[in-house]
């Protein structure tokens, strides 16, 4: 007899908390294998592929396209141990269905992988199990109410009306388009009292507390309790009009970043105009010289690279619970990379270790993900330092937000021809503008100008590197 198992969202690492249903990979009745992608999804940082480490028949989905939901929600269910789909279990409603939990599959095959190259890889160990309170059984344990008449148009909720609050996941609905409806006009579904079977929330359950939020605060008083004379009560603000573009996904993950940097970072920026014809013509003489080309951006990070070695202060983070600084090993390239998404900022591993070829495949290979929404979230975190190239959209400087929790950034602006004093006498060269915004925490400004006149000097003439080669 077939065992319907059920799949909860698993953790994608990194701290993410939730991910959006971008694209089902499987429909109900389909038959998926070990390990099989059921479903995209979009985190704060990427898109990533969530495989089913079950292999049976899919019985239900849970969420449409578009959903929002939050790690440890349920996913979908199969049905597993059974040569096919029971034909009760794929006509059932997805609440209706028999659901049990990967403990409970000790007999069944299943590979313990949540997602492709994490998790383990064989069957995972059997785990205690926290019993939660169901709050259907608790309702059944409870003293009987007093009976109440069927609800009204004109009834409110009761306050104490939330049998779901601290559940973990979402709260039982009949259907996606109940959720959905509840999603587009602000009902908090933890806070609705479903009136269908073990607290089963329905349509009916969904407007009842819409038309409690919409009536007039003042009809839920009663009319002894109201004083003789009114007094005024200030109308309730409007809301803006406008466009509203929720702050989620990667828009409300960089948001949140910027916003932390500046909250908990006292930066500060200091920039140099310098002089990168000979950096310019050292990159032609390396590409005329055949061999895969390499690109400005991996010069600049071999600077970079070299200029952490000298000063490794902002190559650090600051542990604010310790209150300590701590210099880091290795140097992880961060770059930002503006993509249809947003802007997202791939991290080159060991960038202090690889050559400008290197660099180079890297980068490129880093920057194709990115536009193509690829990327993994390994990509994405770890770094210590990051190289911005706002160059490429046109503009010259900028005071760039620290990317916490590093310490420092490294903007560069376009290079264009400019007047420039060369040898004692003026000429047209091609200039660049450099700024670094820096934690003030780990370093004073002696060092931040030592870094970046450094970085200067490599850019002007490249021949400074050959001293630490």
């Amino acid at each position: 007899m077939a065992q319907v198992l059920e799949f909860k969202l698993p953790d994608l690492g990194e701290g993410l908390t939730e991910a959006e249903i971008v694209r089902w990979l499987v429909a109900v009745g389909d038959v998926v294998a070990i390990d099989q992608p059921v479903v995209e999804v979009e985190t704060a940082k990427a898109m990533v592929e969530v495989p089913c480490p079950y292999g049976g028949v899919v019985t239900a989905r849970y969420g449409e396209e578009g959903t929002e939901l939050p790690v440890g929600a349920p996913l979908l269910t199969v049905a597993v141990g059974g040569t096919g789909a029971p034909e009760e279990l794929t006509e059932a409603a997805p609440e209706a269905a028999p659901k049990a939990t990967a403990e409970d599959a000790v007999s069944s095959e299943y590979s313990g992988n949540v997602l492709v190259g994490y998790g383990t890889a064989g069957p995972v160990a059997r785990r205690r199990r926290v019993h939660r309170e169901n709050p259907a059984v608790a309702r059944a344990a409870a003293p009987a109410p007093v009976a109440a008449p069927a609800p009204v148009a004109v009834k409110a909720p009761e306050p104490a009306a939330a049998p779901f609050a601290g559940h973990d996941g979402p709260v039982p609905v009949i259907s996606p388009l109940v959720r959905k409806l509840a999603r587009d006009r602000g009902i908090d579904l933890r806070e609705v009292r479903g009136s269908g079977p073990e607290g089963l929330i329905l349509r009916a359950d969904v407007e009842l507390a819409l038309a409690a939020l919409e009536r007039p605060a003042t009809a839920s008083v009663p009319a002894a309790a109201a004083p003789a004379v009114a007094a005024p009560v200030a109308a309730p603000a409007r809301a803006v009009a406008g466009e509203r573009i929720p702050l989620r996904g990667l828009r409300g993950a960089v948001a949140d970043k910027l916003s932390r940097s500046r909250t908990e970072i006292p930066d500060a920026t200091c920039w140099v105009d310098a002089d990168a014809t000979e950096l310019m013509a050292a990159r032609r003489a390396m590409n005329e010289a055949g061999g895969p080309k390499i690109s400005l951006l991996a010069l600049l990070a071999r600077i970079c690279a070299h200029a952490l070695a000298r000063f490794p202060e902002l190559n650090s983070t600051v542990d604010t619970a310790a209150r300590e600084i701590v210099r880091l090993p290795a140097v992880h390239l961060g770059f930002a990379a503006q993509t249809p998404r947003g802007l997202v900022v791939p991290v080159v591993k060991d960038a202090g270790t690889r050559t400008a070829e290197s660099l180079t495949e890297e980068f490129a290979r880093l920057t194709e993900s990115a536009r193509q929404g690829t990327l993994t979230p390994a990509d994405l975190t770890g770094g210590t330092f990051t190289l911005n190239n706002y160059g490429v959209f046109g503009v010259d400087g900028s005071t760039p937000i620290v990317n916490h929790p590093e310490a420092a950034m490294l903007g560069v602006g376009r290079i264009i021809p400019k007047p420039w004093v060369h040898q004692g006498e003026l000429a047209v060269r091609q200039v660049v503008q450099l700024s670094l915004t820096f934690d003030h925490r780990v370093c004073d400004g002696g060092t931040a100008g030592g870094f970046l006149r450094y970085v200067a000097d490599c850019v002007e003439q490249p021949a400074v590197l050959l001293r630490t080669l």
